[in-house]
């Protein structure tokens, strides 16, 4: 995902954060306040899956992100972002273990934060964490090779330069994943551009689907698609990817 950063931070950026704890009173009266009175747009939610739902609406730069939330730990949470996505991760934990530091860091968190912690602390944390991903993309500059598709969309060109021929399926399929690049794209609406009865539409053939178009690219001799699922949500294109032809 992209961050709209100037290399150097000041005055300082308004960021949207999300925090994803479980315990209301925490979150509603302590964490989400104290952000946004530090000048952030802020979203409060409560599980994974409200989270994974949030990110198919808004675009988040950071995440405060509890390790015990009910259903999916913070900890699979932080596995499955890093997965597709640049974003920043906080990890909130009353576990203060070495081993259990090491985990979440090695999962994909920037930062492992302890409870108790004062909430200045954790807003300069923040502060801290957008200047770091700033410095990051600054110092990685544009890219320009990456995925993109060609000849009115019935290609997937490859970064080793390789032209796939897509059909039908495939092509509505990445048309919609590129207009939201880097955006989880619920399943339901990938299933709308599929057919034109989706109550009728078995919802395994989307994954067969983005299995086969895997296949395929693997089979060309091309780099892994940076096709990711989001889990309760659909699919993802992450990477350096583009759009390109008269599509």
């Amino acid at each position: 995902m992209s961050n709209p950063y100037m290399p150097a931070l000041a005055p300082p950026q308004r960021l949207c954060v999300a925090v994803v704890e479980d315990d209301v009173e925490l979150r509603e009266a302590i964490l989400v306040p104290a952000l946004a009175a530090a000048g952030h747009q802020v979203i409060g939610v409560g599980s994974a899956v409200e989270l994974y739902r949030t990110l198919v609406a808004d675009r988040l730069d950071i995440v405060v992100l509890d390790v015990g939330l009910p259903g999916e730990s913070g900890f699979e949470v932080a596995r499955h972002l890093r997965a597709y996505s640049s974003i920043g991760i906080i990890l909130l934990t009353g576990r203060s273990s070495a081993a259990d530091r090491v985990r979440g860091l090695d999962l994909g968190a920037d930062v492992y934060l302890p409870k108790p912690f004062d909430t200045e602390v954790l807003c300069a944390t923040v502060r801290s964490l957008a200047r770091r991903l700033a410095s990051t993309q600054a110092l990685a500059g544009p890219s320009h090779r990456g995925w993109s598709l060609g000849a009115d969309g019935w290609q997937l060109v490859t970064p080793n330069g390789k032209a796939l021929e897509l059909n039908m399926a495939e092509r509505q399929l990445l048309r919609v994943l590129f207009a939201a690049l880097h955006t989880p794209v619920p399943r339901e609406r990938l299933i709308a551009h599929l057919t034109d009865d989706a109550y009728a539409f078995d919802p395994h053939r989307l994954d067969m689907l983005v299995h086969r178009l895997r296949r395929k690219v693997a089979e060309a001799g091309a780099p892994e698609l940076p096709l990711r699922a989001v889990r309760g949500v659909g699919y993802v294109l992450v990477a350096d990817a583009r759009e390109g032809g008269d599509a």
